[in-house]
């Protein structure tokens, strides 16, 4: 079973987190960000991982310390839940309509973690959230996870649509890149390591 428990206290938060690779979608969530909560439900259901989550952080002054406390939190947990990657697909990909919204993301589980995003989004708020945190979170997941993550907006309107189209893109195609190929039990690179 590939999962991982992650725990960061800091000044501003303090985050438990415990992620499952192999799962059924079940959430647990209680970030004290309630559209990052909605956000992260849809992510845990569209790449069929389990996640609990809990986070105390300093909202009071903003939303930005939660945020990405969370993203580096959950990228942890992926890295080390899914060890030396032997066996995993390794790349992920999809363009996820999401009403108006179309979103591309590909994933590369290189061991390089790097964001490349085009988004436009036309909102500076979603009710609470700030809509710049978005791009805060992915970059905090995708170093943490130590993967290559392209994030870019085919088109959308619509604030909201657009953000939930990027989470349920990354999880789609995490999905895909973390899947493991039945008998394989190599590491997918030419190097022997990733």
């Amino acid at each position: 079973m590939r999962e991982a428990a992650v725990s960061r206290a800091t000044g501003e938060t303090e985050v438990r987190l415990h992620l499952s690779l192999e799962g059924t979608g079940r959430y647990e969530i209680q970030s004290g960000v309630g559209f990052l909560d909605h956000m992260l439900a849809l992510f845990t259901r569209h790449g069929s991982f389990d996640l609990e989550l809990a986070c105390e952080g300093d909202i009071h002054v903003d939303d930005h310390h939660s945020v990405e406390d969370i993203g580096i939190c959950l990228g942890t947990a992926f890295e080390r839940a899914l060890g030396d990657l032997r066996g995993v697909n390794r790349y992920g990909h999809i363009i996820l309509p999401m009403d108006e919204a179309l979103i591309l993301a590909a994933v590369d589980l290189s061991g390089r973690g790097m964001l490349v995003c085009d988004l436009t989004i036309p909102t500076e708020k979603v009710g609470t959230f700030d809509t710049e945190l978005v791009k805060e979170f992915l970059t905090a997941f995708a170093r943490k996870a130590n993967l290559t993550l392209h994030i870019r907006q085919l088109a959308g309107e619509n604030s909201h649509h657009i953000i939930e189209g990027v989470f349920k893109a990354l999880a789609r195609a995490l999905k895909m890149a973390v899947a493991v190929s039945e008998g394989d039990n190599e590491i997918p690179s030419t190097k022997g390591v990733l």
